[in-house]
C-alpha cells in the first residue's frame, strides 16, 4: 500500500480516509454546526487552517479554525492543516489544543519552520510543489521520516513518482520511504 495523504484525484484506486472541515477560503460562508455533526463519522478534521493570502477576513478564519480544532480535540480526531502565509499564527493557536495529530498538508515552508513544527510533534506532507522551491527542498531534507507524509494534492504526477523524488532528496530507497509513511499513517489512523 502506498499512502497518498492528500489527493483530489477521484480516480485513485487506493483506500481513502474521510475528512470534514471548513477550508479557510470558505470561512465566511460555512456553518460550523454542520461540521460538528459530520465530524463524528469522519476519520479526520480537514482541510482546515489559515490562509492569509485569501480574501476571507483573518478574524473570521481564526474563529472558524479554533472552533474546528476544539471539535478535533473533543472527538480525538487528527487534523489535516492548510497553512498559507500564517505559520506563526497557526503555531500559536495549535499550542492551545491537545490534538491527536496535526498534518501540515502541502508544506512549502522553510527548514526552520519545518523543524519548529516537527519539534511540536506535527507531521509535514510534501508533494510535487516541493520541488519548485529550494527553501522547501531544504525543509524536506531536514524532516525526519518519522514525521513525513507524501501527497499528490491536485497534481497529475503519479504518487509513485513523487515518492521516488522525495526518497532521492531524503537519501533513502523508495521502499523505505513507503514503509515509513505507511507506519506514520497507521500510527495516526485506526485502520
Amino acid at each position: 500500500m502506498i499512502v497518498d495523504i492528500h489527493t483530489h484525484n477521484t480516480q485513485t484506486r487506493a483506500q481513502t480516509i474521510d475528512t470534514v472541515g471548513i477550508h479557510p477560503w470558505h470561512a465566511t460562508d460555512s456553518d460550523i454546526s454542520a461540521i460538528e455533526f459530520a465530524a463524528v463519522a469522519a476519520d479526520a478534521i480537514g482541510e482546515i487552517g489559515l490562509d492569509f493570502a485569501c480574501d476571507a477576513p483573518h478574524e473570521v478564519q481564526i474563529a472558524i479554525f479554533r472552533a474546528q480544532l476544539a471539535i478535533a480535540e473533543r472527538l480525538e480526531k487528527p487534523v489535516v492543516l492548510h497553512c498559507v502565509k500564517a505559520f506563526e499564527e497557526v503555531m500559536r493557536i495549535l499550542r492551545n489544543y491537545s490534538l491527536k495529530a496535526v498534518i501540515f498538508h502541502g508544506f512549502i515552508g522553510s527548514k526552520e519552520q519545518a523543524q519548529r513544527a516537527v519539534a511540536q510533534g506535527h507531521y509535514l506532507s510534501f508533494g510535487e510543489r516541493t520541488f519548485r522551491s529550494p527553501k522547501t527542498i531544504e525543509a524536506l531534507r531536514s524532516t525526519p521520516l518519522s514525521h513525513l507524509f507524501v501527497e499528490s494534492d491536485e497534481s497529475t504526477t503519479p504518487i509513485e513518482k513523487i515518492y521516488e523524488d522525495i526518497a532521492t532528496l531524503q537519501g533513502v530507497p523508495s521502499e523505505q520511504l513507503i514503509e515509513r509513511v505507511k507506519d506514520n499513517f497507521y500510527s495516526i489512523f485506526n485502520f
